[in-house]
């Protein structure tokens, strides 16, 4: 079973202020600018590809928001409300959905929780997802179609290779601690110790210390999807 979200865990708080803010903020902006959503990993956290032909880069990095210019950090505020987020890098506050709501609720002056430990664990935990998943990308030869990115709706660093998703998760109401998933579209395809969630099978940080960890995860996923292993 799926461990139940701790409500004594710094980690829970803030990765639903980092949530908020990375959709309501940062994939806000990156819409309105190009229409598109998806974030990626960087130092301290995660970040907007550039915006404009300045290389404007809006960014989440341990417990501040800030706005970079190329490599230059021209902007950098705490996070305290989402609105006072946006505000401190100059843009509009507010995820621009059409047709699928956000993943997160828009409370633009709700105080923020952040822990300065809780998000620099997170950081890392996508750091270490994104070069699992890069390894991964590289090895099965999808080239750019599988850059690993952060989905705002999820907040949850993924790519797809046939047909089956591979992530890295900072956690959620089900799986309270940060957890690596593998995921097929159609859903495991039998039912064994490997596959141990509804959506296919997940491990947690606990039982993940190197990328190389994480990338024989992702291998044993994809080679029992592959049928290559039997139960």
């Amino acid at each position: 079973m799926p461990e139940q979200e701790s409500t004594s865990s710094p980690l829970a708080p803030t990765r639903e202020s980092l949530h908020r803010v990375a959709e309501h903020v940062l994939s806000a902006a990156l819409k309105r600018a190009t229409g598109r959503i998806a974030l990626r990993p960087g130092p301290g956290g995660v970040r907007t590809p550039p915006l404009d032909d300045e290389g404007r880069v809006l960014a989440l990095v341990g417990t501040d928001i800030a706005l970079l210019v190329g490599a230059e950090v021209t902007r950098r505020a705490a996070l305290t409300t989402v609105r006072e987020a946006a505000e401190a890098v100059g843009v509009e506050a507010g995820f621009p959905w059409t047709k699928h709501p956000p993943g997160t609720p828009y409370r633009p002056d709700e105080p923020l929780t952040v822990d300065p430990g809780a998000a620099e664990t997170l950081a890392q935990w996508f750091a270490l997802g994104d070069r699992a998943l890069s390894l991964l990308a590289a090895e099965v030869g999808t080239g750019d179609a599988a850059v690993p990115q952060v989905y705002p709706e999820h907040f949850d660093l993924a790519i797809s290779v046939d047909r089956v998703n591979y992530g890295a998760s900072p956690g959620d109401a089900a799986i309270a601690e940060p957890y690596l998933y593998v995921g097929p579209y159609d859903g495991p395809p039998i039912r064994d110790a490997f596959w141990n969630a509804p959506f296919g099978a997940f491990v947690t940080r606990e039982e993940v210390a190197t990328p190389q960890d994480a990338l024989a995860f992702f291998r044993s996923g994809r080679s029992r999807v592959a049928g290559l292993v039997r139960p």
